[in-house]
């Protein structure tokens, strides 16, 4: 071996450890890498800065000169005397009628504000995994209670409602163990032959000395509406979907065709149209005598049709299984509730869940559609009882942004909770 200790170029300590050349760390380092790291992005980098800076160089001045008092737009002008800014003062006075519409009587404003709020508690037990389960309880109540809360009236319409549910669901429990088909439409008949006789059960007038004054859905309006068409037809649409997508690949011929013609009829159908059909249509189905509410046939039709896509959703979700799931569950002697429920379903609605969110955000945009059968919604109220004002007419960049604004954080939160759902579960690892 070579005797090396006495040689002088072979250093006998460890050189002490040095800082990054300042290119290689840093904010330098994250521009270089993501902004310029060739001349096509810097290029790129440099036309896209200067047409934010286009943008922001006129919309930050006219925000920030904006007149939050005023009692019209000819008088935000005067206060501008000139110069460009916002006319905010349309959101301070109209701020009720945006969120609220325009005929909800101002004095019960605090029952909708009220179910807003419990809608969270009511949510966070489905969205949540890790909160106690009793808290199902109040996602359970909550249906009956926010309707109770908007729509005011006798409380026994909620009550009975719900004793169609309860009545539907222990038929259900009862001959599910024999056949899921048999359990399902056993559950779906009970419960409409308790709400039919319900219908007899409460007379005419019960809520005129109601506890809460009835407030009739023509009453109904602002983003509260959206709010409450979004909220109803997506908890409506995702276990009707679940069940459509289940009966297309059911191997009785009668239900996969039941199913396969109401979701391709659906699908070939616009949604406006839908929407006039609820509007004018509808009504001609029911029994003569009846008078169905407009917003029920709104939202029975808004919730068919999302419920054909995410019938689609989810059957994309169940043909991404492989067959042995479906041969681990025969193989363990479940019968096809129970392999629904604890095998196939959870995987696929799993698989889903980017697709069903899609749809869910994209019909909570759909619902400003509503505005074109006469009911005022945000965008309906902006564009017409506001407008035709003589104080606010000619104003719109103001209220139009104000409800681009509510609906992106509405949308983006739902985007967001997605995302986060996905981490949760880890889809990427199925």
């Amino acid at each position: 071996m070579t005797d090396t200790s006495n040689t002088a170029f072979v250093r006998t300590e460890t050189i002490p450890p040095s800082p990054p050349p300042a290119a290689e760390t840093g904010a330098i380092k994250w521009l270089r890498e993501n902004l310029f790291a060739t001349v096509p992005n810097g290029v790129l980098t440099i036309i896209a800065g200067y047409v934010i800076f286009l943008a922001l160089s006129s919309v930050i001045p006219w925000i920030w000169n904006g007149v939050w008092n005023a009692s019209s737009l000819s008088e935000c002008r005067e206060i501008l005397d000139g110069t460009r800014g916002a006319c905010f003062a349309v959101l301070t006075e109209r701020w009720p009628q945006l969120v609220f519409g325009l005929a909800y009587p101002s004095d019960e404003y605090w029952r909708p504000t009220l179910a807003f709020f419990l809608l969270f508690f009511a949510a966070a037990p489905v969205m949540f995994f890790d909160l106690p389960r009793k808290m199902l309880i109040i996602t359970l109540f909550y249906p009956f209670i926010a309707y109770w809360l908007i729509w005011g009236g006798t409380i026994f319409v909620p009550i009975l409602a719900f004793a169609g549910f309860a009545a539907g669901y222990l038929v259900y429990r009862q001959l599910v163990t024999n056949s899921f088909a048999a359990g399902f439409l056993g559950g779906v008949v009970v419960a409409f032959i308790v709400w039919w006789i319900a219908g007899f059960l409460v007379p005419d007038g019960a809520s005129d000395n109601a506890m809460l004054s009835p407030v009739a859905s023509r009453d109904l309006g602002g983003f509260m509406l959206n709010m409450m068409l979004g909220v109803t037809c997506v908890s409506l649409s995702v276990p009707i979907g679940i069940a459509l997508a289940l009966g297309r690949q059911s191997s009785m011929p009668f239900i996969k065709w039941v199913c396969v013609v109401f979701i391709e009829f659906i699908r070939g159908v616009p949604l406006i149209t839908l929407l006039f059909v609820a509007s004018v249509m509808l009504a001609y189905f029911f029994p003569p005598e009846s008078t169905v509410d407009l917003f029920l046939r709104v939202v029975i039709m808004i919730t068919m049709f999302s419920a054909a896509y995410i019938a689609e959703v989810i059957r994309g979700g169940l043909a991404a299984l492989p067959k042995g799931q479906y041969e681990a569950a025969d193989s363990l002697g479940l019968d096809y509730a129970q392999a629904m429920r604890l095998i196939i379903l959870p995987q696929a609605l799993k698989i889903s869940i980017p697709g069903i969110v899609n749809i869910a955000v994209g019909l909570f945009k759909d619902t400003t559609l509503v505005s074109v059968i006469s009911m005022f919604d945000i965008l309906g109220f902006i564009r017409g009882p506001l407008s035709s004002t003589t104080a606010w007419n000619g104003i719109y960049w103001e209220v139009l942004g104000f409800a681009a604004l509510l609906f992106f954080v509405t949308c983006y939160g739902i985007s967001q909770y997605s995302q986060w759902l996905e981490r949760r579960l880890a889809t990427d690892h199925r």
